[in-house]
């Protein structure tokens, strides 16, 4: 694979994309574990119903990092400069969360070439769960 350098991408281009396994309630408790996110509604479906949920869902967050997964398979983390997200949806189990990001615009700031990305993560029906943004710093 060669270098991804300012000169070699255009507006327009996507990076390579990410689709998860299923999400399952062991991705759940393993992040949560990771995280340190134990919000019951997350782990344990008494609770989840207790609030009218009809089951667990996954973090938010961890949406975010499979995100954050798509950027640092394209470039190494030290070129991110900004990387921001809105959470639309909630991400029920058993979802396979696709994440995406297409180059928006290319400039240059403070000395550095940089690409603005739009980055969402949809589920299989094509349901928005994040959109946001990233900022990438390229040689």
């Amino acid at each position: 694979m060669s270098q991804i350098t300012y000169r070699s991408v255009q507006v327009g281009d996507e990076i390579p994309a990410y689709t998860t396994a299923p999400i399952s309630r062991t991705t759940l408790a393993l992040y949560a574990g990771a995280s340190g996110d134990h919000n019951p509604i997350h782990i344990d479906i008494d609770f989840a119903k207790k609030f009218g949920m009809p089951d667990v869902f996954a973090q938010g967050m961890l949406n975010m990092a499979y995100l954050g997964r798509v950027l640092t398979g394209w470039v190494p983390q030290t070129a991110i400069r900004q990387y921001g997200i809105r959470f639309a949806a909630i991400t029920a189990v058993h979802d396979r969360i696709s994440c995406h990001g297409k180059i928006v615009e290319k400039y240059q700031q403070n000395g550095e070439h940089l690409v603005r990305l739009e980055v969402t993560a949809t589920n299989q029906e094509g349901e928005i769960k994040l959109s946001g943004q990233a900022v990438i710093a390229l040689p």
